[in-house]
């Protein structure tokens, strides 16, 4: 009995791993790369986002990576309808486009992350982490785009902004805006990373935002300008 229960836990510890990538060789690839790291499991890898929609909700995944342009159906279309059924799934969008727009379409379909196609194993490896502790992952690259598109953005007032945030919720957001990963914010501010994870999730509650990309976009739409000028002295 102690032997079956210690497997149970180690199975409790597995992160399930979905594919939906219409390149045969990419997904088979892909397959290969999770099924070979401690701690991760594949579970399925499909073709179109037509199987997709079936396969997934059967192996309950924790984590899909889903090609964003598919035969038929996109994986933006797939994402969402995915989301529906399993309010929970995480989704990290892979590609090789840098469409701000698309970009946008998929992180409003539910989307937790996105990652170029060019990213190496460990990149990859990475994200799929990242968003096991609840982060958002996006590559340098794609996050300045991000940041720039809001910048760019006028300001208006929201009900619902960043004057309702404490002073160190809004350190924290100014940072995490900036790009810094949870790491980064908990060394500047002195305090644990477990700390930084608490006021995340309370800047996501107060916010009502789901992830670190939205309350980043909500902070340069409505940022305070105390902020402004603290983060930039």
């Amino acid at each position: 009995m102690p032997a079956q229960l210690a497997h149970s836990g180690d199975q409790d510890l597995i992160t399930k791993v979905a594919i939906v990538e219409d390149n045969a060789t990419l997904r088979k690839y892909l397959s290969e790369v999770i099924s070979n790291t401690p701690g991760l499991r594949c579970v399925c890898a499909c073709s179109s986002a037509e199987a997709a929609v079936v396969e997934i909700p059967q192996h309950k995944p924790n984590v899909v990576l889903m090609d964003i342009h598919l035969p038929g159906e996109s994986g933006i279309a797939c994402t969402a309808r995915l989301r529906e059924q399993m309010p929970n799934l995480q989704v990290i969008m892979l590609t090789v486009y840098k469409d701000i727009k698309m970009i946008f379409q998929a992180l409003k379909a539910g989307a937790c992350g996105y990652v170029l196609k060019r990213s190496d194993d460990k990149e990859i490896l990475d994200a799929i982490a990242e968003v096991r502790a609840g982060g958002a992952p996006m590559t340098s690259e794609i996050a300045r785009m991000v940041v720039r598109s809001f910048m760019e953005t006028p300001k208006v007032a929201d009900p619902n902004g960043t004057d309702q945030l404490s002073a160190r919720e809004l350190e924290i957001l100014a940072l995490l805006a900036e790009g810094c990963p949870n790491k980064e914010i908990a060394a500047r501010l002195f305090i644990s990373n477990g700390t930084v994870r608490t006021h995340l999730m309370h800047i996501y509650e107060k916010l009502h935002v789901r992830c670190r990309t939205e309350a980043a976009a909500k902070y340069l739409r409505f940022k305070p300008a105390e902020v402004s000028s603290l983060t930039s002295a």
